[in-house]
Order: C-alpha cells, then sequence, then structure tokens
C-alpha cells in the first residue's frame, strides 16, 4: 500500500511588518501627473486611499478610467486636466465604488476643449465624448468642481444611490458662439435613488437637468443659463420609465429656451408622478416658461405615460416676446392630474397653448 501523500504544508500568516506595510500602501496619497499618469492612475487605484491628479493630459480616444475604486476612495483634481481630440462616444472620465469622493482644488478646472469637436450639430454630427460617468456610486459625493467645455453631454448619472453633488460649475458658454455647442446637457439621470444635486451652475446649450428615471431626485440652489431648463424626460422607450419624487428648488433659469419642462413620449408607457417645483425664478426665456407633453417625438399625445401629483409654487418670473408662458399637450384629462399649482406668475410673451390641461393651470391657460 503506498504511502499517502504529505499535506501541503499550511501557508505561512503575513508577519506585522508586512500587514503593516500593505495598510500604509493602503493608506497613501498617490500623485499622478503629465501625459502617463492616466494609465498610472488607472493602474494603481486599488493602491491609493487618496488618488491625486494633478495636470494630466489625458491621450485621445482615452478614459481616465477610476471604476471601481475601493470603499472610502477619495479622487482629487489639481491644476488643469485636458482631454486631447478623437471622434468617439467617451466618456473622458469614468468613476465607481462605496463611499467615494471626487473632489478638486479650488482652481483646478477640467478641461473638455469642446471646440476642438463643437460643429453646430450635436448628436447628429461627429462622434462626441460624453465627459463625466457617475455610474453605480453608492453613498458617494462629488464636489467643488470645475468643468470648462464639455465636448458633449456632461454628467451622465446612472445606478447612482444615495449621492451628493455639491457646488459643481459647468460652463460651456464657449458653445453659444455661432451656435456650436449643442446637446451638452449638464445632468442627465437615470435609474437612480437619492440623488442631490446643490448649488450647481450650469452654462450650457440643452437641459441643465434631465430626469430620465429615478426617485427621489433633489437639484436646489441651482443656476442654468442658456439651455433647456429643468426638465423631467424624455420619458418612455428605455428599460427603466418611472420618474417618482422629483423635487426642483429655490433656482434661477435664464437665458434658456424652456423653464419648466415635462416631456412624455407619444405611444410609450411609464410613469411621471411627485413632481415639485418650488420657487423657481424664469428671465429671457425664449421658448416656453413651462411647457408640459405627452406628444414628445411624435405628433400626437398619449396617455401611457400619466403624468400625476404634480406641484408648482412660487414659479415666476418673464419671457421673450415670441415665447409661449404656458404650453400643455395632454393626451386626456385623465392622464394629467392630481395637478397643484399656486403662485405661478409668468409674465410677457405671446399667450398659451393648453389642450386637456387639469384644473390646477385653467386659469393660467
Amino acid at each position: 500500500m503506498a504511502n499517502p501523500a504529505p499535506a501541503p504544508a499550511p501557508t505561512p500568516a503575513p508577519s506585522p511588518r508586512e500587514v503593516d506595510s500593505a495598510l500604509k500602501q493602503r493608506d497613501s496619497a498617490c500623485t499622478f501627473s503629465g501625459s502617463d499618469g492616466y494609465s498610472s492612475a488607472s493602474a494603481s487605484k486599488a493602491d491609493c486611499s487618496t488618488i491625486v491628479l494633478d495636470s494630466l493630459t489625458v491621450p485621445a480616444g482615452e478614459t481616465l478610467d477610476l471604476t471601481d475604486l475601493s470603499d472610502g476612495t477619495v479622487v482629487q483634481f489639481t491644476g488643469t486636466t485636458t482631454w486631447d481630440f478623437e471622434e468617439w462616444d467617451g466618456p473622458l472620465f469614468a468613476v465607481s465604488g462605496t463611499d467615494i469622493t471626487v473632489t478638486a482644488d479650488d482652481d483646478a478646472v477640467l478641461d473638455g476643449q469642446g471646440a476642438l469637436w463643437w460643429d453646430g450639430k450635436g448628436d447628429d454630427g461627429i462622434s462626441k465624448p460624453k465627459f463625466f460617468q457617475a455610474h453605480d456610486l453608492t453613498s458617494s459625493t462629488i464636489e467643488n468642481i470645475y468643468i470648462l467645455n464639455p465636448p458633449h453631454q456632461v454628467f451622465s448619472i446612472d445606478n447612482a444611490d444615495t449621492l451628493a453633488i455639491t457646488d459643481v460649475t459647468i460652463d460651456g458658454s464657449d458653445g453659444d458662439t455661432d451656435d456650436l455647442g449643442a446637446n451638452t446637457d449638464c445632468f442627465d439621470i437615470g435609474s437612480s435613488d437619492s440623488v442631490t444635486i446643490t448649488g450647481a451652475t450650469c452654462y450650457n446649450q440643452d437641459d441643465c437637468v434631465a430626469v430620465n428615471s429615478g426617485t427621489n431626485i433633489i437639484f436646489t440652489g441651482g443656476l442654468c443659463s442658456g439651455g433647456h431648463g429643468l426638465s423631467i424626460g424624455s420619458v418612455g422607450g428605455r428599460d427603466d420609465n418611472t420618474v417618482e419624487n422629483v423635487y426642483f428648488e429655490s433656482s434661477t433659469i435664464e437665458s434658456s429656451q424652456n423653464g419648466v419642462r415635462i416631456k412624455t413620449i407619444s405611444g410609450d408607457s411609464g410613469t411621471v408622478s411627485g413632481i415639485y417645483y418650488k420657487d423657481i425664478t424664469l428671465s429671457d426665456i425664449t421658448k416656453y416658461g413651462i411647457y408640459i407633453t405627452q406628444a414628445y417625438d411624435g405628433d400626437e399625445a398619449t396617455t401611457d405615460v400619466p403624468i400625476t401629483d404634480f406641484e408648482l409654487d412660487g414659479v415666476s418670473g418673464s419671457v421673450g416676446d415670441d415665447a409661449y408662458s404656458v404650453w400643455i399637450d395632454c393626451g386626456s384629462t385623465d392622464s394629467c392630474s392630481s395637478w397643484t399649482w399656486s403662485s405661478v406668475s409668468i409674465t410677457g410673451g405671446k399667450g398659451t397653448d393648453c389642450t386637456n390641461e387639469p384644473d390646477a393651470a385653467s386659469d393660467l391657460c
């Protein structure tokens, strides 16, 4: 009978010195800079509790990839970070993880060099990269970020749970020249819960905020200029078509096409409920002060994305001579129901245009 094979020797436990070394490495602040810093940061991200991105130059067609970070990681931008030109979809920067903080020095700039891409055609022109992919963030914070000249959409927020975005500035105003900038949404939100955006400043040429799906979304203390206003939707045609409990508060919309906007796609299904606009100031609105439609991307308003529990409280300001103060196109009075409007006062414009509006809006229509 053969002798049994010897049992494998036990793996020795790491020495206290090895454990201490590993902890110190993970607890370290790692600084990455220059043209190679983007790849080094991505390769070493698991080893650093604080990742300092100092004046990076990210090569054309590359993502500054900080996804799947270790819990509690801090990402800090310093200096000016730039991305070189290539026709592609992006994103330029991507981050994900739990208990993540993305922040920046007061003089730091994330420069998208949008003029290299802008052609006045937005989605219909050359391929342009999205900027800031904030997907799969849990209990995390993005704060004190200054973004200059985004090529295309800026913050793509998806599958986030308890995300706070504070004191972010997006300045795409250079894209106003010759109407070259387009589809430069500042915040697009989908399939997320408990996202709070506080103190944001957005100069762009499309939606300041577009909540396409999600629950418990708050936007407060913001300034939106040059774009399409504070929007719900478009809702419909996605895997997730539910928007519930969205609060826009204490914000200003100026020099924009629209102020308050809810748009649901004709012929599709979904739910829009619990939408609140409170203390919203409008000025120099060129198309619609308040725009509610169930006929977006179609000719006929339909009823399978009902808009219910919709409250306006303290929405005031003015629209331009060629704008409508209120435009409502509902598929039926049942599909737009349980609306409460108070202290709504919009001056100027060429009047209103309303179809199947609820009683709450009838005095304005």
